[in-house]
């Protein structure tokens, strides 16, 4: 397989070309003009990060895609899907008030912003897969229903993938409650009984008779029934439907993968990777601490393998900013050339998601790297 085309360029800016003008450059030489986006509804696919986290994309970046995109008569909305974790982004009405508290609102960006799988999360489309992992793919509807996808990624570090780039933005990003509940762990969730209040909004959701209240005014789940599709973590209001964290770094990472392709399957797609404030963590977290390296720049491809396998090599080989939690104990250096994300977080295996992308089809690992700098 011939190598992709990765597009780069730094964050060197002067009164003649700022970021804006660069952005546009990058997207175009990268060949985003291929794409017929004449009346198309075009997903833009991004996180608008938890309150409290300054490390999310600027949505001033949204705005400028959103521009190019109404020009080509474009139709244009921005997106997420629901967390399965209790938080600001659990559902669409406090999602949405996050999304607009960090500045991702219609007024900023002129953009529609549209919780991609529904108020509680269980509005998807099942995408057939039939691969090693996955039979199909749990993915919001909004985003399935679209014609287009534009990834907007943050390149950073996660505790669970080593990084989360295009693919995490994609597969984890892109799930609905339910897919979020299989990627993460052995699929099926547990009451915490502790928490239960005898509510029975999670007996009056789950679409397969697994849960009932017993006399006991505790929830309680038929395993024999239950499919694992996440309804009754998305609706539990008292943190007591909850996941039940199994999987592996390695099985999580070749999952992600696999609703990677889910997501683009048969649509047109670009993917554009933001290389600043690499922050330790995902954004996920109500805090940002201080980045592993110095900003680098923006990279755009079609390929989105091969752009996550770019910019963690670029990453690889800056130097560690000192202070970050990269030196925390023993280290010592500048740490060029090792890998950052390992070092960081040596449970997880990035590595294994991106040679599994390749393996069904999604992209490919080699790549050539265009500095437009």
């Amino acid at each position: 397989m011939a190598s992709s085309k990765v597009y780069f360029t730094n964050l060197r800016a002067k009164p003649s070309q700022n970021l804006f003008k660069k952005l546009d450059t990058l997207i175009q030489k990268a060949g985003i003009g291929k794409i017929d986006f004449k009346k198309k509804i075009v997903a833009i696919k991004i996180h608008f990060g938890e309150p409290g986290n300054l490390a999310y994309l600027r949505p001033n970046y949204a705005a400028r895609i959103v521009k190019f995109l109404k020009a080509k008569e474009a139709i244009p909305f921005l997106t997420d899907c629901n967390t399965l974790y209790n938080g600001r982004r659990s559902n669409a009405p406090l999602h949405l008030e996050a999304a607009f508290e960090n500045g991702y609102n219609p007024l900023a960006t002129d953009c529609p912003v549209i919780i991609g799988d529904g108020v509680k999360g269980t509005d998807y489309r099942e995408i057939a897969l039939n691969l090693e992992y996955c039979t199909t793919a749990k993915i919001g509807s909004a985003i399935a229903d679209s014609d287009v996808i534009i990834s907007m990624n943050h390149f950073k570090g996660h505790e669970m993938t080593g990084f989360g780039g295009a693919l995490k933005n994609l597969g984890m990003g892109c799930a609905s409650v339910g897919g979020k509940l299989f990627l993460h762990s052995g699929a099926s969730p547990r009451i915490y009984e502790e928490n239960c209040t005898g509510c029975k909004m999670c007996e009056k959701y789950c679409a397969y008779e697994a849960v009932e209240v017993g006399r006991d005014k505790i929830a309680h789940i038929d395993y024999v029934k239950c499919t694992g599709c996440g309804q009754c973590v998305a609706v539990c209001q008292y943190d007591s439907a909850q996941v039940v964290w199994q999987n592996s770094s390695e099985t999580v990472c070749k999952r992600i993968a696999e609703y990677s392709l889910a997501v683009v399957k048969d649509k047109p797609a670009f993917h554009i990777n933001f290389i600043m404030n690499v922050s330790p963590d995902c954004d996920c977290w109500g805090f940002n601490d201080y980045p592993l390296v110095p900003d680098l720049g923006i990279a755009a491809s079609f390929d989105p393998v091969a752009l996550d396998q770019a910019c963690a090599d670029l990453v690889k080989a800056a130097p560690a900013l000192p202070g970050s939690r990269l030196f925390d104990g023993h280290k010592q250096g500048s740490l060029e050339g090792e890998d950052k994300f390992r070092n960081l977080h040596p449970d997880t295996h990035w590595q294994s998601g991106l040679e599994h992308a390749v393996k069904i089809g999604l992209g490919n690992i080699e790549y050539e790297l265009i500095n437009l700098s």
